[in-house]
């Protein structure tokens, strides 16, 4: 990306909306190397003094206050309003980092993605677990997937219940499968089910790839355990790995000298906070003016397979 600015003292860095996620925007980004927190806003002024009291920074009063005293912005807003927030920020030249769901809508998406292009600016996804070190084993590891098994199941929480549990947590996984394979789903059977609220809390879908793969990925945020499993089988490899404890385990079908025999590979991940990579990323970015690891592009595919689940789901009787 073409014209470097100069980020003397570091990259000044804002957060908007500091709920149960953005507040640890704030907190990474005050002790992040080549970052400088210039302050937050957040529609409840009370909240976002509390942040910066913790933190350091600035309350802005205004989203339009923040514009002058950033150079790179997290939003972490309800995703209901990503759009309005991250398409002002764009406009006006600043870096941003938009939390997942990318937007509501597809139109909404490449909008954004369109706006980011005009201005020169970089546009990252927050899929923080694309930044998990234990999807790092994954994708050194994985070799023609053909069968992908998806548990990501957690308790019920009063966050994020403006979006369906395909939007809050199965969009982590379908971004992981479509970063393994590469191909397009080419046959989607879902199931949905509204347990706690008036939206989908537990959902199922079985993908067909245009490779060949089958990936089937169960989500809820109504159980009573969190689970967060991810298993890929290969050719003569099996891949388990836990994003929770961040750990992986590689099993391969190996030629001994009395035939056939197994080797395991335990690893275990680095003990490095994920959303500290992603933030310390889009840094880069923002700094390098390089192409984030999540892109717009990249959002913007995970959300379209989310919408042809969710309308899957819609037309079970």
């Amino acid at each position: 990306m073409a014209g470097i600015p100069s980020h003397a003292g570091g990259v000044r860095v804002g957060v908007v909306g500091v709920g149960a996620l953005g507040q640890h925007h704030a907190r990474v980004y005050a002790t992040l190397p080549g970052a400088r927190l210039a302050g937050v806003y957040d529609i409840d002024p009370s909240r976002a003094a509390e942040v910066v009291g913790r933190h350091g920074g600035r309350v802005f009063e205004h989203l339009r206050d923040l514009l002058d005293e950033v150079d790179a912005v997290s939003v972490a807003v309800p995703t209901v309003d990503h759009h309005r927030v991250a398409r002002v920020l764009l406009e006006a030249g600043k870096d941003v980092l938009v939390e997942k769901p990318m937007t509501t809508t597809i139109a909404e998406a490449e909008d954004l993605i369109r706006v980011a292009a005009d201005r020169n600016a970089v546009l990252q996804v927050g899929h923080i677990e694309r930044f998990n070190p234990a999807v790092d084993v994954l994708k050194a590891t994985v070799s023609r997937p053909r069968f992908i098994e998806v548990h990501r199941l957690g308790s019920f929480s009063p966050r994020s219940l403006d979006i369906d549990v395909v939007l809050d947590l199965m969009i982590h996984d379908l971004d992981i499968v479509l970063t393994l394979d590469g191909s397009e789903a080419v046959q989607v059977d879902a199931v949905g089910v509204p347990v706690l609220t008036a939206r989908v809390d537990i959902a199922n879908v079985r993908l067909r790839f245009a490779s060949g793969l089958i990936a089937n990925l169960t989500a809820s945020r109504v159980s009573a355990e969190k689970v967060r499993k991810f298993r890929v089988f290969s050719p003569r490899t099996y891949i388990s790995v836990d994003f929770a404890r961040r750990e992986a385990q590689v099993y391969r079908l190996m030629d001994g000298i009395a035939g056939p025999e197994i080797k395991v590979e335990q690893t275990a991940a680095p003990d490095e906070e994920p959303l500290r990579r992603q933030l310390a990323a889009f840094v880069a970015c923002a700094s390098s003016r390089r192409s984030p690891v999540v892109s717009g592009a990249d959002g913007l595919r995970a959300l379209r397979l989310a919408h042809v689940i969710l309308a899957r789901i819609a037309e079970q009787p």
